[in-house]
């Protein structure tokens, strides 16, 4: 550097290190304290420090906290970043050997990702838990929707009547699958870097499993390459996110479709409903439109992560660092919105049965059940039993009867295609073609049966608590960390 040029340069620092520092005031103050203070506490329990020089260290570093308001700072360029505004103040509290020594067998390269995943997990654990919430919500609305009879649509057409919480109960076995995807991409993140300093570990002997334990961490990242290369734990996460509201956004997508005009069978109370301005007749649910456009915002800004690391080298890179890891944080403020406005949704709403019933007498939707029916009943084959069902169907749409009218059509369908009576009597025919009876007879595993929907129901629960523990466990283990970290810290400061 010639002794005209100045770092940093005016441009480099209003586009990069002032919003880095934005940053760290916003996200990574209270990550770069735990970490300075569980590394003294390290250096002292090794022996690479001296317990008194350690006390003047840990004072100076307290007293940083008390006096620096760092919330209030306007990065100047003074120093480069946070890290040197600290290892700054030390020196005016302490001179340069003492304070220096502070940053021993440690470099930015394990601090920095270390800082990251301390960041990262608390945002995880927030996200989890509230699709935990999601998972129970829906769960509970399932048990209640038990026997609420819905249609059941493929390629956007009638086709077969179930139950509302049939249909939830789908829903949540996706969720359930995604929080396991979370917190397998969470317990991923929860191995501490710090120890493999720029690359390659260091000379002093350090103890990276105690770092680790005091940080919270389930324990060290093994190779110290990986600590500073690998960003799995970002890709990881991010993808694991994306899925989630990904298949979160198909259930928002039919919840727009159900509460159309056309179909409406699912009813969004006033409370979740906007009027139109100038048409009285209008009740629109705009909050499932701003719930299926939080969702998609979620999947981009995970995308945008995980899109980032692509075709970076495998080292130690600012691509997946500062500004990259705080875009991030928006999915998650994104992806918690959708969480808690769906769960009050799902809680909200309700099946309208006499759109419902309309629909499946309009759309013959129980006549799957007559063609089963003929089989066991009238030994035919399928295929014999499927034309003379789809005969019934065509002969009352086109006489504009609901299908449990039409033992007459039926009879005669019956007869032409299989050249004899059928045994079926009007009364038994209505049975076989009610929507009642053909989601009761329905008991296989997985079904929409009354006792098969109990056992699915009983097995989400039981899934939901188990995930439910596992969080807890590694949160109490974060807590008994921090109280650790306090208690050693603490004793260094004793006279």
């Amino acid at each position: 550097m010639t002794m005209d040029e100045k770092f940093p340069h005016p441009v480099y620092k209003d586009t990069v290190l002032a919003p880095l520092f934005e940053g760290v005031k916003a996200h990574y103050v209270g990550a770069f304290r735990a970490i300075n203070r569980a590394h003294l506490v390290m250096l002292t329990e090794t022996g690479i420090l001296p317990l008194e020089k350690s006390r003047r260290i840990a004072a100076a570093l307290v007293d940083i906290d008390d006096t620096v308001d760092v919330a209030s700072l306007t990065y100047t360029g003074e120093v480069e970043d946070y890290f040197f505004l600290v290892e700054a103040e030390l020196k005016k509290r302490l001179g340069p050997d003492i304070a220096g020594m502070l940053h021993t067998a440690r470099s930015r390269n394990d601090m920095d990702h270390t800082v990251f995943k301390l960041v990262l997990k608390a945002h995880a654990d927030a996200l989890i838990a509230k699709a935990r919430t999601l998972a129970a919500a829906l769960i509970d609305k399932a048990e209640a929707e038990r026997d609420t009879l819905i249609v059941a649509y493929t390629h956007g057409q009638p086709a077969q009547p179930s139950t509302f919480g049939h249909y939830l109960a789908a829903a949540v076995e996706v969720l359930l699958r995604d929080t396991e995807r979370l917190q397998a991409a969470r317990a991923n993140i929860d191995h501490c870097p710090m120890g493999a300093a720029a690359i390659t570990t260091s000379g002093f002997p350090i103890d990276r499993k105690r770092m680790a334990k005091l940080l919270g961490f389930a324990g060290p990242l093994r190779n110290s390459y990986g600590c500073i290369a690998s960003v799995d734990y970002v890709t990881g996460f991010y993808a694991a996110m994306k899925l989630t509201f990904l298949h979160l956004g198909r259930l928002i997508q039919d919840m727009q479709f159900w509460s159309a005009f056309e179909v409406g069978q699912l009813h969004v109370p006033a409370s979740l409903v906007q009027i139109s301005s100038i048409m009285p007749q209008k009740r629109n649910p705009v909050p499932i439109e701003h719930l299926r456009h939080l969702a998609s915002m979620t999947c981009g800004r995970a995308d945008a992560i995980v899109n980032t690391m692509h075709n970076t080298p495998f080292t130690d890179m600012n691509d997946s660092e500062g500004e990259v890891q705080v875009a991030g944080y928006a999915a998650f403020e994104s992806g918690s919105r959708v969480l808690d406005l769906l769960a009050a949704l799902i809680g909200a709403v309700t099946i309208d049965a006499g759109r419902v019933a309309k629909n499946i007498d309009a759309a013959c939707i129980t006549v799957t059940e007559l063609a089963d029916t003929l089989v066991r009943a009238e030994d035919l084959s399928f295929r014999q039993a499927h034309e003379i069902a789809a005969a019934t169907a065509r002969a009352v749409i086109a006489a504009g009867k609901p299908l449990g009218e039409g033992h007459a059509a039926f009879a005669e369908a019956f007869r032409n295609l299989s050249g004899r009576d059928s045994t079926l009597t009007e009364s038994a025919y209505a049975e076989t073609v009610s929507a009642r009876h053909f989601v009761a007879l329905r008991e296989r595993f997985g079904g929409p049966g009354p006792q098969a929907m109990d056992e699915a129901l009983a097995a989400y629960r039981a899934s939901l608590t188990s995930l439910s523990e596992q969080q807890a466990a590694g949160l109490a283990r974060a807590a008994r960390a921090e109280a650790a970290l306090d208690a050693a810290f603490g004793a260094l400061l004793q006279e």
